[in-house]
């Protein structure tokens, strides 16, 4: 290709086509000066190995793909060494827009699992006997404690809507029935089992089935010794306990909970892994029900959906199970989720609305046996295979980025399965159509956010959407010799300018890391998080957030970890890494503030550092339940240390400076007066801004953007109608407000503003007095 063999023999270009000088992208591109990704490669963990000399160019050389070490290299022979551009990090609001317009749908909109949803930004998947991650479908209550302390422990409240929902599609087993029993006579079971099994929903059913309309979720992190404190009246349940070797679930820490149980009158239903450690405990085997059971449930469940199932199965049903493709699926071990899946696709092919075809392909044993075959095929040639992995990493974007990144891959392919050759990329081969075609995937038009606006594109996407996901997780735990290069890949798109390829690195990884994490993180995650720029700890946030959406494990605990690690870029990865998150995943929300309020309190650092802690804070203001975290801001900033409180005024006005319609004014327009305590906590924070002298000038400086805000809104009037009063409580409160009314210009910036003039009375209304 022309393009790569100008960039080979000339250093790396951006998407533009415009050649930098040094041959190496700038800090903001994630490329180190030194010729090296980030700064991984000094000894980062997560940095690339030594690669071979780069090959001498030939024709048609694929030395357009040079790593990135040699492109610096090359870029830098006969040139003077040029000095570092500075390195800023990308504002919170504008990280958060680009990975929510950039990561793929699979993982934003729709749990990777087979039958999840993605409520609230969670991955959840109920159904009969198993619900998958932590579900949220309706409002949840989660307590968290805020202040220095000892350990904190966060439980959270299960919807009486899920328990009911799950409750219509549960199968219930002998082994359920004998649980049942104990629990009703000794109130606390113990149910071990595998992953994937219907622990879970059957410990919620077991509680259900005893008449606890009020089910708490405990924190799986909590001490064995420490669990009797949190349990009161009504059912708890403990799923995946942490046990080892040196924390085991003894007979004391049994009997303890039985005690306080007994008193409050409550229920307790913990689960564990059949290896966990129980000291003279005995714990209930758990077995999924049979296939054929739980397919039936589904199954009747799904047409009731459609209203269209009068009760059990009929004899049609019974010809519906005798097709091939049901038979096939029974005849295979599968999830509860994915049974679940299937059924509603059952019901769908019952409807007339799906095709036997599209029956067969369903399944994730179908996508693994395809994909199995795919990479296993002899015959198939290693480009065409390089750029099945291109498509899952670009599902769902333009084709011209999956092709084009397809042969970057075919070349670090190359350079593994064939280091003494010179790496080639044919000029010409199969259409897009074909391509398409063969990798079960289809393409469709649709605009696509780019640096230049809106523009139509020409998508690409698997049939199946699963397909990505077990795809990347077949190429990086069943072929290590796959590795480095797909390391060095993916390494190579997290340093584009393009910021769809960035977030897509960042996708790719975040479907690694739920395959496996351990290497993940040290083989990409940390060493972006440790980076000396920007970019790629942004990277680094943008992977762990994806991750914790597809279900990978424990990255809450590390995001927790990092925000009081040595190393500032770990702090910092954290807390962007948490702010991300927190609006995908309001679950999330909480623990993310008493992190960063943690951090604050103990160890402010730099003054870019609390810059950045108040600047990412802000994001737990966009989504989620507004008033109760502004209900926590409120508590914090009135009772906590001056450092907790300075933090909370920071993130409080960098929230309020933002007047777009996932901002605190647009919250406070539609649903403000909806929420008393959360309108009394607004007020309660304003007034704590504009007294404080720090932040007095800042504050202000925002209530004029909320002024000219509703020079264009009269729903923003009528806002800062209720508003003003409360916020002008003693006369010096008067006197500072009615000065900003007064010198407040109107919307072409000279005249007064008619807004300010009509909300001045209301500084001196028998109302404000009395307030």
């Amino acid at each position: 290709m022309t393009a790569h063999r100008a960039e080979g023999a000339q250093g790396a270009q951006g998407p533009r086509g415009v050649q930098d000088p040094r041959g190496v992208q700038d800090p903001r591109g994630v490329q180190d000066p030194r010729g090296v990704q980030g700064a991984a490669a000094a000894g980062v963990p997560g940095g690339p190995a030594a690669q071979p000399p780069a090959p001498p160019p030939g024709p048609l050389s694929a030395t357009a793909a040079p790593h990135p070490e040699q492109a610096g290299q090359s870029g830098r022979q006969g040139q003077p060494e040029q000095p570092e551009q500075p390195d800023e990090p990308q504002e919170a609001h504008a990280a958060r827009r680009e990975l929510i317009d950039h990561a793929p749908e699979f993982i934003l909109g729709a749990s990777a699992a087979f039958g999840g949803s993605l409520v609230g930004g969670s991955q959840h998947g109920v159904s009969g006997g198993h619900v998958a991650g932590d579900v949220y479908l309706g409002g949840k209550t989660v307590i968290h404690q805020h202040g220095p302390g000892g350990a904190r422990h966060s439980s959270g409240a299960i919807p009486g809507a899920e328990l009911d929902a799950l409750d219509a599609v549960f199968v219930a087993e002998p082994a359920f029935d004998e649980a049942l029993e104990r629990l009703r006579n000794e109130r606390v079971v113990v149910l071990t089992g595998a992953h994937s099994t219907g622990r879970r929903a059957a410990a919620l059913m077991l509680l259900h089935r005893l008449g606890n309309r009020a089910v708490r979720a405990l924190d799986p992190e909590i001490a064995p010794g420490a669990l009797r404190d949190q349990l009161g009246a009504g059912g708890h349940v403990l799923c995946d306990l942490a046990l080892s070797r040196g924390t085991p679930l003894r007979e004391t820490h049994v009997l303890a909970a039985l005690e306080r149980l007994e008193q409050t009158g409550g229920h307790l239903v913990i689960t564990v892994e059949r290896s966990a450690t129980l000291l003279q405990v005995d714990g209930i085997p758990w077995e999924p029900p049979p296939a054929e059971k739980l397919l039936r449930a589904h199954f009747d469940a799904a047409q009731r959906e459609h209203g269209t199932c009068p009760g059990p199965l009929s004899a049609l049903d019974d010809e519906l199970l005798a097709l091939e493709p049901v038979r096939a699926f029974l005849g295979q071990e599968h999830s509860v989720t994915e049974t679940s899946g299937f059924a509603r696709q059952l019901a769908a092919y019952a409807q007339g609305s799906a095709s036997l075809d599209e029956l067969a392909a369903f399944g994730r044993a179908q996508v693994e046996r395809q994909v199995h075959a795919w990479l296993s095929d002899k015959t198939a040639e290693l480009r065409e295979k390089a750029f099945l992995i291109s498509l899952a990493v670009f599902d769902e974007a333009p084709y011209t980025l999956a092709a084009e990144f397809a042969d970057l891959l075919y070349v670090e392919l190359q350079r593994t399965e064939h280091a003494e050759t010179v790496p080639e990329i044919p000029v010409f081969g199969r259409s897009p159509a074909e391509r398409l075609r063969l990798a079960r995937a289809g393409s469709f038009e649709q605009h696509e956010t780019t640096e230049w606006g809106r523009v139509p594109q020409l998508m690409a996407a698997y049939h199946d959407p699963a397909t990505a996901q077990v795809l990347l997780t077949e190429v990086w735990t069943g072929h290590p010799s796959a590795r480095p290069a797909l390391i060095r890949w993916i390494k190579r798109l997290a340093t584009d300018r393009r910021p769809v390829v960035r977030t897509r690195a960042a996708a790719a990884t975040a479907m690694l890391a739920r395959a496996d994490l351990p290497s993940t993180m040290n083989h990409l995650i940390d060493g972006w998080a440790t980076a000396r720029f920007f970019a790629p700890r942004l990277i680094a946030a943008n992977a762990l957030t994806l991750a914790h959406l597809l279900g990978a494990p424990g990255v809450p605990r590390i995001l927790g970890q990092w925000c009081t690690d040595h190393q500032e870029a770990r702090r910092w990865t954290a807390v962007r890494g948490y702010a991300l998150l927190a609006p995908l995943s309001p679950d999330q929300a909480g623990p993310a503030l008493d992190a960063f309020a943690e951090r604050a309190r103990s160890a402010p650092g730099s003054v870019s550092e609390h810059r950045h802690l108040a600047e990412s804070a802000q994001l737990l203001l966009v989504e989620g339940d507004r008033a109760e975290m502004l209900g926590r801001l409120a508590v914090l900033g009135r009772q906590d240390s001056a450092a907790v409180r300075d933090f909370v005024l920071s993130t409080f006005v960098a929230a309020c400076a933002h007047t777009d319609e996932d901002g605190v004014l647009a919250w406070y327009v539609r649903e403000g007066e909806q929420h008393a305590d959360g309108a009394r906590d607004l007020a309660a924070l304003w007034r704590l801004a504009l007294n404080d002298r720090t932040h007095t000038r800042p504050a202000l400086g925002c209530l004029r953007t909320w002024l000219h805000a509703a020079e264009q809104s009269g729903d923003a009037e009528s806002a800062l109608a209720s508003l003003l009063p409360r916020l002008a409580i003693g006369g010096e409160d008067v006197a500072r407000l009615s000065h900003l009314l007064r010198t407040t210009p109107g919307a072409d910036g000279t005249s007064p503003s008619g807004v300010a003039a009509r909300l001045l009375p209301l500084l001196n209304s028998p109302a404000t007095s009395r307030s």
